[in-house]
């Protein structure tokens, strides 16, 4: 009984650590209020650690991974069924919040607050497109808000190596040493995570608590229902889709550390490094984990589809339109896809997704753009917890159909 307790503790001693920082800072966060942001630089310090680090990561990982494939193995088989997955997850995580706002109306006055709005760029579709997968300068690769660009040079460097046969060789131990060292940094990193969480949860809890009691309750409500549905009941349905009972325990055993993170953060990229961890622990195929973790994280949310589907039928309520019809359910859904992609994987980051939905749909900008990014911001934490687990469980999907074999646990 003693070695089981000891092993217990062995490998649960992180999860416990950073489950009594969590508690804690709500604890602190209920008690104290708004006082408690003078702890948030704690968090900031560890976010910003962790930031620093994801660019290299995301870079040695998919670089590495791509260089290293045979050239027998089939691909662009693999990708169309990443898409496939990715695209099938976020539709069903859509249809399920548009079953939900069916089913619990929303009837209600919103009150129109005033908040801080950024500034959004302006321009041709094909300027913003250019500017979303591609910069001007190579510096700009290194900062996070240029995710899409960076992915897709890393998958150019990662074919190029591959391309250059055995003349790439060192560049490719170059890749291969690259990863591993980043992997080591980022454990030492998560080393803070009681303590960065912590301060978080604080500060979460004690700024945007008081709110979800106000004119937004009763959305709130139905969405944070309608995700912890999806979570557990269709989460649970791919796992076993993926590979039967055991798949279904892995999977609930491993997602623990990414889903505190994601809560945590409300940042999908600053889990990448635990979802990697877990995929790597679940047995994922490394060429798998190492391409659908990294891509998921700017590209696939289901999260983020449920909010856009919550946001629609708010503003539809605030302005008295029917969100009924045939046409404006199926613009909707293919306004929640192209949200999915281009609303970037940074804590609140972004709203060219609301903008898109407001403007589509006719919308006054300066009334509902507020009230939008509220709901943005009051949902973040959950969104981001389905974003995280909504990855990790598609690789495990992914594994299954590209390998046409039960995943191995």
């Amino acid at each position: 009984m003693e070695i089981k307790k000891i092993n217990f503790l062995k490998s649960y001693s992180s999860i416990l650590l950073l489950l009594g920082g969590i508690i804690l800072g709500s604890i602190l966060g209920l008690v104290f209020g708004e006082k408690v942001e003078v702890i948030k630089p704690l968090g900031d310090i560890f976010l910003n650690l962790l930031f620093t680090a994801i660019i290299p990561l995301i870079f040695f990982t998919i670089a590495s991974s791509i260089a290293n494939l045979e050239r027998t193995e089939k691909l662009g088989k693999l990708f169309i069924i990443m898409v496939a997955v990715f695209l099938a997850t976020i539709l069903i995580s859509a249809i399920v919040m548009i079953l939900a706002v069916y089913l619990f109306p929303i009837h209600q006055s919103i009150i129109i607050s005033k908040v801080p709005i950024e500034g959004i760029q302006s321009g041709s579709i094909g300027d913003q497109i250019a500017q979303l997968l591609t910069v001007n300068d190579f510096f700009e690769l290194l900062s996070r808000k240029s995710m899409l660009a960076l992915i897709i040079f890393s998958f150019l460097i990662g074919f190029a190596s591959l391309q250059s046969g055995e003349k790439a060789n060192a560049f490719r131990n170059f890749l291969d040493s690259g990863n591993e060292v980043m992997k080591q940094l980022l454990n030492m990193i998560m080393k803070l995570a009681p303590i960065g969480l912590g301060a978080y949860f604080a500060y979460q809890v004690g700024v945007f608590g008081p709110q979800l009691f106000g004119v937004y309750a009763k959305p709130l409500g139905i969405y944070y229902g309608a995700c912890t549905f999806y979570f557990f009941v269709f989460f649970s349905f791919y796992a076993l889709v993926a590979g039967g009972k055991k798949a279904f325990i892995t999977f609930w055993s491993n997602n623990i550390t990414p889903a505190l993170t994601a809560v945590g953060t409300c940042s999908s990229i600053a889990t990448i490094p635990a979802n990697l961890e877990a995929a790597e622990k679940m047995n994922i195929p490394k060429h798998i984990r190492n391409l659908v973790i990294p891509l998921g994280a700017p590209l696939h949310k289901d999260g983020s589809s449920m909010s856009s589907i919550l946001k629609i039928t708010v503003l539809f309520a605030m302005f008295g339109k029917d969100f009924t019809e045939p046409s404006t359910i199926l613009l909707a859904l293919g306004i929640t896809v192209i949200v999915s992609i281009v609303e970037g994987g940074i804590p609140n980051g972004g709203y060219i997704g609301e903008v898109l939905a407001i403007t589509v749909y006719g919308l006054p900008m300066e009334e509902a753009l507020p009230v939008a990014m509220i709901l943005g911001t009051l949902v973040d934490p959950i969104a981001t917890l389905l974003n995280v687990n909504g990855d990790l469980i598609s690789s495990m999907m992914i594994s299954r159909f590209s390998e046409k074999k039960i995943l191995k646990i």
